[in-house]
């Protein structure tokens, strides 16, 4: 029996979850932990710049794991109500 293509790509809208969510978290605050620490040790501040830019990546994460996620119900919510229309 051949399956359909929608039964052999469930697990791909996960993957991509998964993988934007894991960038979001990652990127900004490697970025902010290396600039943080090299400001630091360039203006002798050590640890404040460091922990204020780890703050704001964390922010920046929250943020973006929020639309991510946000963006992905609404699409949820809108496949779901074209099947009842």
């Amino acid at each position: 029996m051949e399956k359909s293509k929608n039964d052999q790509d469930w697990w791909k809208p996960g993957i991509i979850i998964f993988t934007k969510v894991s960038v979001a978290v990652a990127v900004p605050i490697v970025i902010a932990l290396y600039l943080g620490k090299y400001l630091d040790n360039r203006y002798k501040t050590a640890p404040w710049i460091f922990l204020g830019l780890t703050a704001i990546a964390f922010a920046i994460s929250l943020i973006s794991i929020w639309r991510s996620l946000k963006n992905y119900m609404d699409n949820i919510k809108e496949e779901e109500s074209k099947k009842y229309d």
